[in-house]
C-alpha cells in the first residue's frame, strides 16, 4: 500500500506535580507532538521538556491550543466566547509554544485545537473561521489539523492553510462523522489490535464507519491516538507496527504536507 500517514498524539498535558500520560514512550513511537500550551493543560517546564524530547525523537511539533479550563481539562463546552476573543485565545497559546521550540531548536509545524474546542469548531462554522484566521494571522504555513468532513476542515480550506485530515485510532464515531460523546457508551476505544485493524480498514477503504456502520468517504492524513486513554502507548505501538506491516510509510506531516 503506497500510502503515507503521520501518527500524532496530545502531549505535554502534565502540569506541577499532575502527570497525564506517558509522553517519554509515545515520544518513541508516534510522528508528530501535539503540546498543550498551559491553558488546557501544560506549564513551561512540561512545555520545554516534551518539545525538547520530540526534537531529539525526530518528532514533529504542533500547538495543541484549547479553553482557558484547566479544571474541566478543556473537555468541557464553553459558549459565549466571541470569534474575536477566541482568535487571541489561540494566538497567544501559538506564542508560548513557538516561542518554546525556538528555545531548543526545534519549529512548531502544525495545529491542532483541544477537545470541546475542537469538537464545537466540527459544527460550527463562526468558531472554526476564528481559529483559522488566528492561525493564518500568525503563519500561513502552520498546518491545520482537522476532522475530514467538518466545519473545521472547510475554515482550513477557506483561509488557505495546509490542512492534514485527522482521524482517530481510540474513539467511535457518529453518522456525521463527529466523534461520539465522551459521555457515551463506546464512546472511546481500548483494545489495542482492535483499534489498530479498525484504522487499517479506514485507510485501505479512504473512508471511515460510524458506530452505525455507515460508510463515510474521508481523506486520511494523520491518525491520533490520546495519550491519556488507558492503553495509549501499546496501540499506538500496535498501530505503527500494523500500518507498516501493511505497507503503509509513517512519516511526520512536515515531510509531506505543507
Amino acid at each position: 500500500m503506497a500510502k503515507t500517514v503521520d501518527i500524532n498524539s496530545d502531549m505535554g498535558e502534565s502540569f506541577g506535580a499532575y502527570r497525564i500520560g506517558n509522553d517519554q514512550a509515545m515520544l518513541s513511537i508516534v510522528t508528530s507532538a501535539n503540546v498543550a500550551c498551559g491553558f488546557h493543560g501544560g506549564d513551561p517546564l512540561v512545555m520545554h521538556e516534551t518539545v525538547s524530547t520530540a526534537k531529539a525523537n525526530g518528532v514533529d511539533v504542533g500547538a495543541h491550543p484549547g479553553f482557558f479550563d484547566l479544571w474541566g481539562f478543556g473537555r468541557r463546552r464553553i459558549v459565549g466566547e466571541r470569534p474575536a476573543d477566541l482568535e487571541k485565545m489561540i494566538v497567544y497559546q501559538l506564542g508560548a509554544i513557538q516561542a518554546m521550540a525556538h528555545v531548543t531548536g526545534h519549529r512548531v509545524t502544525h495545529v491542532k485545537p483541544h477537545g470541546a474546542m475542537s469538537n464545537m469548531a466540527c459544527v460550527d462554522a463562526a468558531m472554526a473561521d476564528a481559529i483559522a484566521r488566528a492561525v493564518r494571522a500568525v503563519d500561513p504555513g502552520l498546518v491545520l489539523m482537522a476532522m475530514p468532513n467538518t466545519e473545521l476542515e472547510r475554515a482550513g480550506e477557506r483561509a488557505r492553510l495546509p490542512i492534514a485530515r485527522e482521524i482517530f485510532a481510540d474513539r467511535a464515531y457518529d453518522d456525521d462523522a463527529n466523534l461520539v460523546g465522551r459521555n457515551l457508551p463506546g464512546a472511546v476505544l481500548h483494545d489495542a489490535d482492535e483499534c489498530a485493524r479498525r484504522i487499517l480498514d479506514f485507510i485501505e477503504d479512504g473512508a471511515i464507519r460510524s458506530v452505525s456502520g455507515k460508510r463515510i468517504p474521508a481523506a486520511i492524513d494523520t491518525v491520533s491516538v490520546h495519550s491519556d486513554t488507558e492503553g495509549a502507548v501499546a496501540m499506538a505501538r500496535m498501530l505503527r507496527q500494523k500500518l507498516e506491516a501493511a505497507g503503509v510509510v509513517v512519516r511526520p506531516l512536515s515531510q509531506f504536507i505543507g
